[in-house]
């Protein structure tokens, strides 16, 4: 899988002084790479999710599973937290989905996605879609999910930010 997704990143980024080096996706190579995306979100069961209350980011650790298209992320919270407090005031996130293992192997083969997207309610045309997306990734969540005090939430995707080997980045807009 590492090797795979490596193959889309190309060695050969335009630097920028003082930047590390971006390379922007469209066309077919944006459709593979949100195919790796897709196939690299799916063993990953949680994610840290950035919000801000205004005076400071605040973080924390979420459950998530994401759409076919990859447009959305969807995670549950419980009203009563400040994660939620923090989306109700600013729906501006940031969400990183990682697959380190906290050793010296992480400086080469470690992959960080940032997600960067606006939350909103999964409404009610879309509920039972999203749930089942979601429970089947997570099916222990179910009565969590189900509590009236649970918020079920989307994250309506602007771009994904990939960096793997500790330097090389890759952007998609979606």
């Amino acid at each position: 899988m590492k090797d795979e997704i490596a193959s889309v990143i190309p060695q050969d980024l335009e630097e920028k002084e003082g930047e590390t080096p971006v390379e922007k996706k469209i066309g077919l190579e944006k459709k593979e790479l949100l195919e790796q995306l897709k196939e690299f979100f799916e063993p990953q069961p949680l994610a840290v999710l950035a919000t801000q209350n205004g005076t400071a980011p605040y973080v924390s650790l979420v459950a998530f599973a994401s759409d076919e298209k990859l447009k959305y992320i969807l995670f549950s919270t419980t009203k009563a937290t400040r994660k939620y407090s923090n989306l109700s005031a600013n729906p501006s996130i940031s969400l990183l989905i990682d697959n380190r293992k906290n050793t010296i192997e992480d400086f080469r083969d470690a992959m960080a996605v940032t997600v960067l997207g606006k939350v909103e309610p999964v409404e009610d045309f879309e509920r039972s879609i999203m749930e089942k997306i979601y429970l089947m990734k997570h099916p222990y969540l179910m009565d969590f999910l189900h509590s009236p005090t649970t918020a079920f939430l989307k994250i309506r995707v602007e771009k994904y930010i990939v960096v793997t080997r500790f330097q090389h980045v890759v952007e998609v807009s979606v």
